[in-house]
Order: structure tokens, then sequence, then C-alpha cells
């Protein structure tokens, strides 16, 4: 085999290929679009889930499809070939499966043979739907291979056994041109993972692809034909778009093939991010030796499994196949020279690589989070990307002590609202676990909301509802959220209310107990005062200013000294001049409170939450009256990820009923999320007057009626009980 000083080939032959078998030829066309204007919807990892494209179309109102691979290329026979990793792999991911028969097939205590004897065709992808025609493709697909696809399947599209109306392989002997908005759109295309130690090993595969096991990958076959194809197709009035499944912002092979394409613009996958990127290297490379240094490292991971394979590949590979080999090589060998490299004419800088500003990319999300859309008119492309992205909902109900823990992106688990729905906090319960993998709409049975809500219509089938005799008009769809979204925050609103109510009682309570305690220590009795209350985020005030006294405490026993201010630290156990705190610690941040509608012992709670008991580390149940069953509970758990499992547990039974879970929070943060400045959101009446609360706060009562708690008012049949509390 020659060496790597060998001079790469630089043939840019017009028509004759490589390897004349006619498999192999250029298969190429031009689709010419009737359009001054027209939508390109890019997306990558359907997964299977082929109905889905027809109305992603329909939403992005697109022309056609371009996708990056893990397209679903599967066969009922496929699944003989598949191993037993990558058929968990599939399983996982595939939107196809409902969440609670994922998570059962996934469970750690089911071997890989019960999710083989379970999974069918049916669950890992519609394509043998496709190929039998009760899918039709509504525009034309332009896709690549991705990591997890069926080699055979691929290889049989590229003998002609398959053939689908509107489906295009884009492979290293396959190109399409369209003729869109102005443009003459090359497409390029390269399917497959990038593991430099399979570049030599077809595995499955003929000729220049490969994979086997229900994985693919690239070789340096199919790098160096499609150089030929770009080569023998190349115009320069058109605009080139490489597509690949792998990431030329991660793999520097990739990035040096954009080089020797001439690629204009690039789109890839594979990253599996939350949210799409846009980026040309200028953007994300401190200078162009951090470019270098990227495409150094690639060149180098090749260079060692080259070194231990070449002899071997030379005995083996025929002339048509030395010519492809050399292409490959000369991508390898792509690395441009520095900016200040010798060889420039005398007082001029060496010239700049043009992709280095002008090559511009886009890795996208699944298709499950989002989208790009390039629209192309008048010769210009613009972009649209769309990410469904991260939630931050959750950090609405974070307490003070737990700032410095706020979960990061990479361990908390993060909830999925279908696009275009507004970020509505909601209470823990119902976060879904990082592990389950939530539908947007598109990809359940209901269709998908537009970016642009159309005109409501009259068509769907409902009553439209009538006030004060007159008919309304019909609701857009934003408005139906709208008035879903205040239904859900008025439910959140009571149950916070709820909360408050239960807390606020147990406040007295422990105030009272800490006040009796207080007393049987000094022997002498504290003066009757209402509470001040204090904010602890702000800095201390230099004198009273509420007009209220603060109680005095004795100096005169021990060893304190009251500073010259008058004001001291807001400590627990302090004997300061300042109004002193409640001497409950923080709440463990990983709290659930367990409401039960049948009494439970903690035996029976821990049993209850199963797999998820071993990162509980206390359980406590709120002071109850004497002969009152231990219908609450709180269980403080290790961390936030123990905690998601047992907020998991949400809908099982205990004890023939189903308890409520939800995460349990501190006073202060339902307050501040109900709007509510002051300790107490009403004034007067109804809850005993600020007096009555003054005395219930010092541990006093106030000559309250039978069945009052403080001089409360009478409590409701539904409202919770005075036991109920933190």
């Amino acid at each position: 085999m020659q060496s790597l000083s060998r001079p790469a080939s630089t043939s840019t032959r017009p028509t004759a290929s490589p390897n004349p078998r006619p498999q192999y030829q250029v298969n190429t066309q031009t689709k010419v679009f009737d359009t001054a204007q027209g939508r390109l919807l890019c997306i990558a990892d359907i997964r299977g889930r082929l109905s889905a494209l027809n109305d992603l179309a329909r939403e992005a109102n697109a022309s056609a499809i371009i996708h990056t691979g893990d397209f679903g290329f599967f066969e009922a026979s496929s699944l003989d070939r598949i191993n037993d990793r990558t058929l968990r792999h599939l399983t996982m991911y595939s939107p196809l499966i409902p969440t609670a028969q994922r998570n059962h097939l996934l469970a750690p205590e089911n071997p890989p043979s019960t999710i083989r004897s379970t999974v069918t065709i049916n669950l890992l992808s519609e394509f043998p739907l496709l190929l039998s025609g009760q899918i039709k493709l509504q525009v034309p697909v332009y896709t690549v291979w991705g990591a997890c696809e069926d080699v055979i399947v691929l290889e049989k599209f590229r003998a002609g056994q398959y053939e689908i109306e509107n489906l295009h392989v884009i492979d290293e002997a396959t190109t399409r041109c369209l003729d869109i908005g102005g443009v003459k759109l090359r497409l390029l295309g390269l399917g497959g993972a990038l593991v430099p130690h399979k570049m030599f090993d077809n595995g499955d595969g003929n000729a220049t692809i490969a994979g086997g096991q229900g994985t693919m990958w690239t070789t340096a076959l199919q790098i160096g034909e499609l150089v030929d194809t770009a080569q023998r197709v190349y115009d320069p009035t058109e605009t080139r778009l490489l597509v690949t499944h792998a990431s030329p912002g991660r793999e520097g092979i990739i990035h040096q093939l954009g080089l020797v394409l001439k690629a204009d613009l690039t789109i890839s996958a594979g990253l599996h991010f939350r949210y799409a990127s846009s980026y040309n290297e200028f953007s994300v490379q401190a200078d162009f030796e951090g470019l270098r240094h990227k495409l150094l490292v690639g060149k180098e991971a090749f260079d060692r499994v080259w070194e231990s394979v070449k002899s071997q590949v030379d005995t083996v590979i025929d002339e048509h196949q030395r010519v492809l080999l050399d292409k490959a090589l000369s991508v390898i060998e792509r690395i441009p020279g520095p900016p200040n490299r010798l060889g420039a004419p005398a007082g001029q800088p060496a010239a700049e690589e043009p992709a280095w500003k002008n090559c511009w990319n886009w890795n996208l999300c699944d298709a499950a989070y989002g989208s790009l859309v390039l629209d192309i008119k008048d010769g210009r492309v613009s972009a649209e990307l769309k990410s469904q992205g991260f939630n931050y909902a959750y950090r609405r109900t974070v307490t003070p002590s737990t700032v410095a823990a706020t979960p990061s992106s990479e361990t908390s688990g993060l909830p999925v609202q279908p696009s275009g729905e507004a970020a509505t906090p909601k209470n823990a319960a119902s976060t879904p676990l990082a592990t389950e993998k939530p539908l947007p709409p598109h990809l359940t049975g209901s269709k998908s909301k537009p970016a642009t809500p159309p005109p409501a219509s009259g068509g769907s089938g409902r009553e439209t509802p009538k006030l004060n005799g007159q008919q309304q008009q019909p609701q857009t769809q934003q408005q139906a959220q709208a008035a879903a979204d205040k239904a859900e925050r008025e439910r959140a609103k009571r149950e916070r209310k709820k909360e408050r109510k239960q807390q606020e009682r147990a406040d007295r309570e422990a105030a009272a107990n800490a006040n009796k305690e207080g007393g049987a220590t000094s022997g002498t009795a504290s003066p009757a005062q209402p509470r001040a209350e204090v904010d602890l985020t702000s800095p201390p005030p230099q004198g009273p200013k509420s007009g209220k006294a603060t109680p005095e405490v004795s100096t005169t026993g021990g060893d304190f000294k009251a500073p010259e201010d008058g004001v001291t630290s807001p400590a627990t156990e302090s004997t300061g001049a300042r109004t002193p705190t409640s001497r409950r610690p923080a709440r463990n941040p990983w709290t659930i409170f367990m409401r039960m509608p049948n009494p439970a012992n903690e035996s029976e709670v821990r049993e209850f939450f199963g797999d998820a008991k071993e990162g509980i580390i206390r359980i406590s149940y709120p002071a109850n009256f004497a002969g009152r069953g231990q219908k609450m509970c709180y269980i403080e758990f290790g961390d936030e990820e123990a905690m998601k499992a047992g907020l998991a547990k949400q809908g099982e039974k205990l004890n023939d009923a189903i308890p409520d879970l939800k995460q349990a929070t501190d006073r202060e943060s339902r307050v501040a999320e109900n709007g509510h400045r002051g300790t107490f959101p009403g004034r007067g009446r109804g809850r005993g007057g600020f007096a009555a609360r003054g005395f219930a706060s010092a541990g006093l009562t106030r000559g309250g009626a039978p069945g009052r708690a403080n001089g409360d008012a009478p409590q409701s049949s539904d409202a919770p009980k005075a036991s109920e509390g933190s």
C-alpha cells in the first residue's frame, strides 16, 4: 500500500467513475420547485415515527424535508440481526413505545430476553408501513442513515430492490440538486457514526458502506467515493449543503471533508441536545489555531488506525478502491496552513481559509424537540431555528436553603412541554423524571400546533357554548390554552393556600411549645407581645420602625453583652435584643409530603416506595391529636434523584387507597408564590384578627370557642385539620 507521503489523488474527471459497476455510478437528479420562494424543513432522529413527517411538513409549510439520520430503516427481519445492547437502546428512545411499557421493559430486573420477546417491529419503526404504501410521503424527503439502522435494508435501496415514492436516500454515490427560491442547492450526504477504529471494517455491508447488529458507521472508502462524486458534479453556480449524521463541530474529519467538498452549509445531528445550534468556526474558536488543533486531533486518531491496518488493506483492495482510498487520504491531509505560514507574497499576509468564516453549520436536536427551517427566497437562505429547550419552572419553588444546591442540567429531570406552551410552574409532583422522554404533540396521536395558530374553524364537531342566549365566537387555540393555564394556576393556588393554612397552624403550635420551654427555663413570664416579622434578607434596622414593642430579654443572668446599636444577629438560639426567629431547622430540600386516605405506619410507607426506599433517610409524622390515625407524613431523601424516584410512585396504591405525593416546600416560598408580602394573606376578620394571631404566635390563646384553634374562625368540613401541619 502507498506510504503516507504519497501524493493523494486529485482527479477531477468529469464523467468516468473510479468503479465502472452501474450500482456505484453517480446518481444525480435535479428537482425544480415551481416557486419563487420555498421552505425546507430540516430535522433529525425521527426514530421510525414516519407518519409524523407529513404533519411536520404541513406545520412548517415546507416544500421538502432534509433528515440527518436515525430514520428508522428497520423491517421485521431486522430484529434477529439487532444485538441485545442496541435493542435496549432502541427501546429506550423509540417514540412508538408508550412510557409505561418502556419503563416496564427497561426495569433492571428484566433480562434482555424480556425485551426481545416483547418488542416487535411495530414498536421500533413504521418503515414497513411506508414500504407497503400504507403511509405515503406528501413531500420529498432527503435523508442519510444514522448510527442505529439496519445495513441490510440500506443495501436493498442501493441495489434497487426497495424504492419508495418521495423518499431519497442521499449517500456517497447519490446526490440531488434542489432548484428552489433562486438557489440551486446541491445535497451531498454522509451517513453513519464516525468511529475511527472501524473506518476499514465493512461489517455486514458491501463495497463502501458498513454496519451490523443494528448499527452503522462511516468508512474510509465511503468518504473517498463522496469526494469523487462531488468532484464529478461540481458546478460553481450551485450552493453546496453537506448533510451528515456526525457533527463537524465535534469531529475534525467531518470538518475536513467539508473543506474538500467546498461546502457552503452543513447540517448534522448526533449530539441529542435539547437546543439546536447555529455557528461558524470563527464564532466558537478563540483563533484559527483552535480550528487547526481540532483538525489535527482528528487526523492523529485516524493515523493511529491507519498505521496498524494499512498493510492488510493493501492486500485486499482493488485498483478502483485504491483511487477512492487516495481521495479519503486527501481529506485526512487537508489541514489549513497557519495564518503566518511562509510562502505568501512579500508584504502580504497568507490567504485566509474561506470556510473559517463563510461556511455555516447547524447541529439539530431530535425531531421530538425542535427543527430548522431554511426559507429560501430571491437567492437568500434564511434560517428559522426552533428548539423546545429546558424547563426552568422548577426554580420558582426553590427555597433560600436550596439556592446553593441548584440542580445542574446533567442531573435534573427537565419537564418537556409541547412546543408553544407557556412554562407554567406546577408543583413538583407533576415534574416528569429524566428517564422518561415525553413525546411532543406531533409524535402523539393528536395534531401538532403550528407556530402561528390558524383561524379557528367551526368544524371541530363540538357545540359552541352560549352565554346569555347569544352564541360566543369560537376560541382560538391560544385562548383555549390560556384558559387551561388559568384553571391550572387556580388549582395550584388553592393547593398552596391549603398547605399554607396547615403550615401556619403548625407554626403556632411550635411557637407555643417554644414559649413553654422558654418559660420553664427562665422562671419568668415573657410579656405577651405580637410577634414582629423579621426579614432575614435585608440589613438589620437601626431602630424599631413598626411602632411595636420588642420583647425585652433579661441580661443579668449570664455573660451576654448587648451591642451598642442594640441589634444582634437573628440566630435561633441567641438571646439578643432582636425578635427571635423560629426554632425549627431548615427543611431538607429533597422532602416529599405524603397525604394518605388510610393511615399507614413508617414501615408501610417505606415499602410503598419500593426501590426508591433506599434513598430515604428519615420519615416523620406531624403532631397528632390522641387517637387520630397517621394520615400524613414527610419523607426525606438523600438527594434530588432519590426524591424524583419517590415522586414517580404517584398513582400507586397504599392500603387500598392512592396517596397524594408532592414535594414539600417551606412556608416562606409558598407565601412568596402566592404573591403576599406579609405572613398572613388576609386582614382582620375571619382569621381572628392581628391581635388574636399575635397572642397565638406568642403561645397564648384568647377565649376561642370550642372547635377553634387559637381564636381562628371555625373550620369547614373540607379544610385541613390542625394536626395536618408541617
